[in-house]
């Protein structure tokens, strides 16, 4: 189904790669051409981005929007684009970041201008293309391409340690793909046995229901690309080393969007595809995604770096996603999704803001600063409501998501949900005191006592993101309407098609058989073991 006629999927994913063609024919001493070239191209994206919004029909669970071209047909390769609305705002939240990326590095990159606004242009046509492919080569293309940029990102404007970091990332992420291509592979020789037809396309992959512990070693190999990507507990050692290291703008893409795609890959491919694993696997990734919350709790209180901080608050907020994702009932994947959008809004909001605070310093240190909000009263009142955001607050962003994903979970496993709510309050400890002890007391440094406040690019650069704090907190059936028939579908389908397995494997059948899927309209090839 493509309501509007165009290729807008196409579009968007392209347009940005287009830009950064572009630029290669721009010289690279006119560094504030470049910037302002950049930035355009950012803004047409993002309003470009914004009729799928406006032409999404809440009415459809299905694909919305959908391109599908023959790519490579002797190997059943297709080009194949769609979104739903677990997908959609993950794309906007794309647009809109990068924008507010291309802002941030205004001042903060100084060297290779040129290179480094390619390289982001290059990064969001890998994102949004992860995000918009429905065919697992594709899907895998976008997903490697994405490295590159990061990679170069990383390396080359990073901090003091950069270079260590964007290998470990590279590396970290590697190694989970070269696992997830291995099951691709065998995905798609599995699915032709069973059918006749060689494919990737997602779609129909779905339809095909493996033996249970077929199902397991496959959703061990997809799923350790996606644990590394989000990165889940104990698989999160790459992330602060590159959060620390990356430019501001690095760290924003890295833990607005980036991060993302490992939860979007568990609600997209790992679990649909080997749904009775997923059902296997959710003591395994519910306690990892506790410990997770708790530890990344625990040690963002530690830290004495703001940026460590953030990072590793990231490791906690992200185990919320994992656990209301396996909650497996509506409050807990809306509120996972929601999460999602949530993390990206409010956490990429506080690398911007510890970003500001470093241009004119040049120190992370918590202990270098105190009393700023004596001087920098606007920069104040900005990370006062992002911390709240962040905390949870009820009326911000953030109190919806973790609500729905601790009312999914007691609703699943009372105990979860009981271990789940002391991330709540131990989040409002280590963020409140890091608050604390960076804007209020004495100014004790001298250094402080001459800082300016936020100028009008950075009022801009956060505003838009304060807007949506408060948007989403107080609205938030806005964008729940969009996603609803979307996460119902999802977990009525995975649900049957788990069901259908379970059932055809107790009744011991040798050979293929057929079962009706999500609303009895598609036909659930179902293989089980002899």
């Amino acid at each position: 189904m493509n309501q509007m006629g165009f290729p807008i999927l196409t579009t968007v994913t392209f347009l940005p790669l287009v830009g950064a063609v572009l630029l290669l024919f721009i010289p690279s001493n006119r560094e504030e051409l470049l910037k302002r070239v950049t930035l355009v191209i950012s803004l047409v994206e993002f309003i470009i981005s914004l009729p799928l919004f406006i032409y999404f029909d809440e009415g459809v669970a299905g694909m919305q929007f959908v391109e599908r071209v023959p790519w490579i047909k002797e190997w059943g390769v297709t080009y194949f684009m769609g979104i739903d609305g677990i997908s959609l705002f993950l794309v906007l939240l794309t647009t809109f970041l990068t924008v507010l990326c291309i802002l941030s590095s205004w001042t903060a990159v100084e060297k290779r201008i040129k290179e480094y606004m390619i390289s982001f242009l290059f990064l969001e046509t890998g994102m949004i293309g992860a995000f918009v492919a429905l065919d697992l080569i594709l899907f895998y293309v976008f997903w490697e391409v994405m490295l590159i940029p990061m990679y170069l990102i990383i390396g080359a404007w990073g901090g003091p340690r950069r270079v260590y970091a964007a290998i470990k990332f590279f590396l970290y992420t590697m190694a989970g793909s070269v696992l997830m291509l291995v099951a691709i592979i065998a995905l798609y020789f599995l699915h032709g046995e069973a059918t006749g037809e060689y494919t990737f396309d997602l779609l129909k992959l779905y339809q095909v229901t493996l033996p249970i512990k077929t199902q397991c070693i496959m959703f061990g190999a997809f799923g350790l690309a996606f644990a590394i990507k989000v990165p889940m507990f104990p698989f999160h050692t790459w992330l602060p080393d590159a959060h620390v290291e990356a430019p501001t703008a690095g760290s924003v893409i890295l833990a607005g969007i980036l991060l993302k795609l490992g939860t979007y890959g568990f609600i997209r491919f790992a679990i649909p595809l080997f749904p009775a694993a997923a059902f296997k696997a959710i003591p395994i990734i519910s306690i990892l995604a506790l410990i997770g919350i708790i530890y990344g709790a625990l040690v963002s209180m530690m830290q004495d770096d703001l940026k460590k901080l953030v990072a590793f608050s990231s490791v906690s907020h992200l185990g919320f996603v994992m656990l209301g994702m396996f909650a497996f009932n509506v409050q807990g994947v809306q509120g996972s999704i929601y999460q999602m959008l949530n993390h990206g809004v409010s956490t990429g909001a506080l690398f911007l803001i510890v970003g500001m605070i470093y241009e004119r310093r040049h120190t992370r240190l918590i202990a270098d600063f105190g009393g700023l909000s004596r001087v920098m009263p606007i920069f104040a009142t900005f990370f006062m409501i992002v911390a709240l955001s962040s905390i949870a607050l009820p009326g911000t962003n953030g109190f919806v998501g973790e609500f729905l994903i601790l009312l999914g979970t007691f609703k699943a496993n009372p105990v979860y949900g009981v271990f789940g709510a002391t991330g709540v309050v131990l989040a409002a400890a280590y963020m409140l005191w890091m608050f604390q002890r960076v804007m209020f007391g004495d100014i004790k440094h001298p250094e402080n006592r001459g800082l300016k406040d936020l100028n009008l690019r950075e009022i801009v650069t956060l505003a838009p993101i304060v807007i949506m704090v408060i948007w989403m907190g107080v609205f938030p059936k806005f964008f729940f309407k969009k996603m609803d028939l979307s996460v119902e579908h999802f977990l009525y389908d995975v649900k049957a098609r788990y069901e259908a397995a379970v059932t055809a494997s107790r009744a011991g059948e040798g050979e293929p058989s057929l079962a009706k899927g999500a609303g009895g309209s598609k036909v659930t090839i179902v293989v089980v073991e002899e």
